[in-house]
């Protein structure tokens, strides 16, 4: 054999993928320990395993994704399925995160499903569920009575979804308690003197929609304070359209003088909307905002906010994903984040 072809060889070893012959060989052990070993299997010595799965580490092995499906039936993988037309980047980035964190030490790998506002949302649902494609499943946007949430109950799908239904079916979910924030916001505003409050709305048709809104009407009836109507626009409409329907609400003479917002990009185009009108923020009006970062109070030093941690749903989400999986009780897989103190900025 010529050197040219030796050489070659030699590079297309470097290039092979590590396997758990690799590992046997490397460590000294078999391959049926060694594949114990990756699994933390108890019969397995603590040193053992703590041994190989350095040396896995060390040289990057990654079981083979196809080899495992074809031994276990299973995928390793979780599927995150978003609308990514809807999220925000903030929501996206924060979720993943929490996910991510969650299962970094688990064999399972994270993927996002996305689909676009002219797809039906069952449609990636189905394509996972029909390819098996996802061990475990998480939506997000959810409806009080969710065919995607019912479809994956009927076909013993795990799941968790990012938000409640009102199906009076139990499954895994993480919920930020949007009832609570809606009420403490105007019992904020109505301490600090003001009375005819608006709300910006989630989507019709999400459930949490509903709490916000029964969370926001229960408060205005508990302070005495009013409602002026603002329902033609909600989160989910453009920066452009919540500016100009911001202006034209401030411009009346019956304008609020205090909004409640549920989400900080959309609180942008309110303050927008707000200074359009030639109105200043923090003596003609103030707001309340849920915020996912720290970026409110750079932008407007006068909004008040209540803070939303995404990363912590996407680790509650995955943790109830895999207790799921693992064989927990539905019931016991559920969360709901209360939210803190509405915060003025602290200079």
């Amino acid at each position: 054999m010529d050197r040219d072809q030796t050489d070659k060889d030699d590079e297309a070893s470097a290039h092979e993928r590590p396997t758990l012959k690799t590992l046997a060989f490397m460590t000294g052990l078999g391959v049926t320990t060694v594949s114990r070993a990756l699994k933390d299997a108890p019969e397995i010595g603590a040193e053992t395993r703590r041994r190989v799965q350095l040396v896995a580490r060390q040289i990057g092995y990654r079981p083979n994704r196809a080899g495992v499906r074809l031994r276990t039936g299973k995928t390793n993988v979780i599927s995150l399925v978003l609308n990514t037309e809807r999220e925000i980047m903030s929501f996206v980035s924060d979720i993943i995160y929490g996910v991510s964190e969650v299962i970094a030490d688990t064999p399972y790998h994270l993927i996002v499903t996305p689909y676009s506002r002219s797809q039906d949302p069952l449609d990636p649902i189905r394509y996972l569920v029909e390819t098996g494609s996802a061990d475990g499943v998480i939506i997000s946007r959810t409806q009080p009575n969710d065919p995607r949430a019912r479809y994956m109950l009927e076909r013993g799908i795990p799941f968790a979804t990012h938000g409640r239904t009102d199906m009076g079916l139990i499954h895994p979910y993480h919920d930020f308690d949007n009832y609570a924030f809606a009420a403490e916001a105007v019992r904020h505003l109505a301490g600090i003197g003001r009375r005819r409050l608006a709300l910006l709305t989630p989507p019709v048709g999400l459930t949490y929609h509903g709490h916000t809104v029964n969370g926001f009407a229960d408060a205005l009836s508990e302070v005495g304070a009013s409602e002026v109507p603002f329902n033609t626009v909600s989160i989910d409409h453009s920066i452009e359209q919540i500016r100009m329907r911001t202006a034209q609400l401030m411009r009346r003479d019956d304008r609020p003088d205090g909004f409640v917002s549920s989400a900080a990009a959309a609180t942008l185009a309110v303050v927008a909307g707000i200074e359009d009108a030639g109105l200043k923020l923090g003596r003609d009006v103030d707001v309340v905002s849920k915020q996912s970062s720290d970026l409110l109070h750079l932008f407007r030093r006068e909004l008040l906010v209540v803070n939303e941690n995404f990363r912590l749903a996407g680790s509650e989400l995955a943790r109830s994903v895999l207790g799921l999986i693992g064989g927990a009780a539905p019931g016991s897989l559920q969360s709901l984040s209360l939210p803190g103190e509405v915060v003025a900025y602290q200079g």
